[in-house]
């Protein structure tokens, strides 16, 4: 798990631009946006020092949190809130997804 927690510290600085434009149009959707992102980081973290059911238990809200960040840029996209995402952003929450996918499968 330790190459997701640093995939995650990088989508969270790439994110900062984004979280600026969608909050011009819509504070509660970037507010949700920033607590989903930054919940993949700490449980990711939590779960690598966990074991058993709690380590799995915060994989999966990882996964989750992972989830609903990817949804927050799609709906504030479909919202036209933002014209574009930084591919890079977008291709490393999807290695982080996979990574945690894989662990909780």
């Amino acid at each position: 798990m330790l190459k997701a927690y640093p995939l995650m510290l990088s989508v969270l600085r790439r994110l900062r631009p984004v979280l600026v434009q969608i909050e011009k149009h819509d504070r509660d959707l970037g507010n949700q946006l920033r607590r989903a992102a930054a919940s993949v980081a700490l449980n990711l973290e939590e779960g690598s020092g966990s074991r058993g059911g709690v380590r799995n238990a915060r994989y999966r809200t990882a996964l989750g949190s992972a989830r609903e960040t990817g949804a927050c840029i799609d709906v504030a996209m479909a919202l036209g809130y933002l014209e574009e995402v930084a591919p890079e952003l977008l291709d490393e929450l999807d290695q982080v997804r996979a990574i945690v996918a894989t662990v909780t499968a």
